[in-house]
């Protein structure tokens, strides 16, 4: 696999020339049959909704609470989350892209949501403290990091006792091909990052979370990557 600085830059630079545009995750997923498109509208919200499912559908964010979206992009679902959450909750984004999080934050004031907040920061080093969200979501993000595992340790670290976390991502069945996990293209594209879903569900496991069940799959043949929805909680003691 490539160097990790080299997979952070190469998806960087991908994704600051995305935070005007559309599209769905990376470009070449609507090729592969897994873009979606929010069932939610923000009325003034300009810019790209990059996702491969929908993980708000299934958070079932409550009045008060604080919700975290890893890899928050232009900000549509942490918008939509800080709605769900009410004025007693929060939402907050986090994005390495400098010009994703200036795309937010406009769309944060341009819609008139003033609950939601973004920080600049890497998923696998949240820059957040311990026990600080009631429920962590993604939405095809995770799957751009090269160390997945550390990414879903950091989840856990932020989320309280019984919290939840909902991610959104693209998988597979069996390996992909080695020339695709070389090409710098095909990480920004969310695909060369993608692991088997039973890989992807033992990361869950591995950072410590329960109750991890796919709620929401797609289909693939061998080596081609399709989109999943996973629901886990942090146990509550």
């Amino acid at each position: 696999m490539m160097p990790a600085d080299q997979i952070r830059r190469q998806v960087r630079e991908h994704y600051a020339g995305r935070a005007s545009g559309g599209g769905c995750c990376g470009g070449s997923a609507s090729i592969a049959g897994y873009c979606t498109t929010p069932e939610e509208s923000l009325e003034h919200f300009s810019g790209p909704s990059l996702g491969c499912g929908s993980p708000l559908e299934y958070a079932g964010v409550r009045s008060g609470e604080v919700v975290v979206d890893l890899g928050s992009g232009a900000g549509r679902e942490v918008l939509l989350a800080a709605r769900q959450a009410g004025p007693e909750g929060r939402a907050v984004g986090i994005d390495m892209t400098p010009e994703m999080v200036w795309k937010a934050r406009e769309n944060a004031r341009r819609t008139g949501v003033a609950n939601a907040e973004f920080r600049l920061g890497e998923i696998e080093h949240l820059p957040l403290p311990d026990h600080s969200a009631d429920v962590v979501i993604s939405n095809c993000v995770v799957n751009l990091v090269p160390d997945k595992l550390v990414a879903f340790r950091e989840a856990f670290r932020v989320l309280r006792p019984g919290g939840r976390l909902v991610v959104s991502d693209i998988v597979t069945h069996g390996p992909l091909p080695e020339a695709v996990r070389a090409s710098v293209e095909a990480w920004a594209a969310c695909v060369a990052g993608a692991l088997d879903l039973e890989d992807y569900l033992a990361a869950i496991r591995a950072a410590g979370f329960v109750d991890v069940e796919p709620v929401n799959a797609g289909s693939g043949a061998t080596g081609i990557a399709f989109s999943v929805t996973v629901t886990a909680t942090r146990p509550a003691a």
